[in-house]
């Protein structure tokens, strides 16, 4: 026979059922060899051990995680073979969402301050002086609590936190928000003395106050900017160009849209 010649072998009738009857049954004929890659650090029953700890506690760092699995284990696992593992699990490290307590009495002020507000035109809302805190920071590392969630349940109660604080400050029109310390004699004598009109405003409704919102703007376009600031004078310049910025930009613009959103409360 011919070198060029091909060589056609024909199966027995045994053998071709054998490979019929593997390929139907959803198996293959090919044998899988053995990996010669760096072999796993895990078991399976670590990998569920490591998502069962996320799920007990959400709040956990995978550095934890990592510290009690090792000392469960007997082996060393570390905090990225942690992450690893959870991600795997449909675990992802996410912000919280927070909220405030509400309790039907906070509910039922809510509602008669924004009906008593619902008629307040533009001149009467450019009295009322928003104010409120943030930081901005240098350092990449803002020390935020993170947890372990799986995508689309953001808004699951096990992973919300209740935060009770409120959104305050000097006004031109104090909004009030019935805080003991806004009722002390100091704070009243303050109040007459610099002649600042108190304002009412429903404890516990940050959401009432609309520079809340403007402090993570800003810092999403410090964010985004291709050099960020080094220094803190740096810092401060960027901080009032972003915010002259967002004044023209976005502020003014949708002030209207927020006093409209009062009105149908």
């Amino acid at each position: 026979m011919a070198n060029n010649q091909s060589v056609r072998r024909l199966l027995d009738a045994f053998t071709r059922g054998r490979i019929i009857g593997k390929l139907e049954e959803g198996r293959r004929t090919a044998i899988r060899g053995f990996s010669s890659g760096r072999p796993r650090g895990t078991t399976p029953a670590d990998d569920r051990y490591i998502v069962l700890q996320a799920r007990r506690n959400r709040r956990q760092t995978a550095g934890e995680i990592a510290r009690h699995t090792t000392q469960a284990t007997g082996r060393s696992i570390s905090r990225f073979t942690v992450s690893r593992r959870l991600h795997g699990g449909g675990l992802f490290a996410r912000r919280p969402v927070r909220c405030v307590p509400l309790t039907p009495a906070h509910r039922r002020r809510r509602s008669l301050w924004c009906r008593e507000h619902r008629n307040w035109r533009d001149n009467e809302w450019g009295r009322v002086l928003f104010t409120d805190e943030s930081r901005f920071s240098l350092s990449s590392d803002s020390h935020r609590i993170l947890i372990w969630r799986e995508r689309g349940s953001r808004n699951h109660p096990s992973n919300i936190i209740e935060r009770d604080r409120g959104a305050m400050g000097l006004q031109f029109l104090f909004m009030d928000d019935n805080e003991p310390c806004h009722r002390t004699v100091a704070a009243e004598q303050l109040l007459e003395s610099e002649d600042i009109e108190r304002m009412d405003c429903p404890a516990r409704s940050p959401d009432l106050n609309p520079i809340e919102h403007v402090w993570d703007f800003l810092g999403r376009c410090l964010a985004a900017l291709g050099l960020p600031p080094v220094t803190i004078q740096k810092l401060r310049l960027a901080l009032q160009d972003e915010w002259q910025q967002c004044l023209n930009n976005s502020l003014t613009p949708s002030f209207s849209a927020w006093a409209d959103a009062v009105k149908p409360a």
